[in-house]
């Protein structure tokens, strides 16, 4: 909700599109099963991750906080997304809760929010737009 006020303030949100996404916090406790906060990347995309030279896989520029794993996982997916052998080995090592496909699209709302402060643009209404299919 401060982005959300911040975008208010900008003339970004209107007062309907504050109205939504107070509707749409109204209902996270509800969407997502309770688990254990987890430490979470936290800008966990394709243009941070990288194989070394070595063969290793590197993740790098975190925005690190604790939270809903399925926020990292919802960020991979944004932009484009890593391929099935991620989201398998992830799924093998610490399996996600039933149902974590139709919550992907909630978990997207506070990085298109922070898109929209920082980038406006399509990152606005495509913030509003995933707010409203709850």
């Amino acid at each position: 909700m401060p982005l959300v006020s911040r975008l208010y303030g900008e003339g970004a949100f209107s007062s309907n599109d504050v109205k939504t996404a107070e509707h749409f916090c109204s209902r996270l406790n509800e969407l997502f099963p309770d688990e254990k906060p987890a430490l979470l990347h936290g800008d966990l995309w394709g243009g941070n991750y990288l194989i070394t030279t070595g063969g290793l896989a590197a993740l790098f520029d975190p925005a690190v906080y604790y939270g809903h794993r399925e926020m990292d996982i919802g960020m991979t997916k944004l932009f484009g997304g890593f391929n099935q052998q991620f989201y398998g080995a992830y799924n093998a090592a610490c399996p996600l809760e039933k149902g974590w496909e139709k919550r992907l699209p909630f978990t997207q709302a506070y990085p298109l929010l922070v898109h929209a402060v920082l980038f406006g643009g399509h990152y606005v209404r495509s913030a509003v737009e995933m707010m409203k299919g709850l």
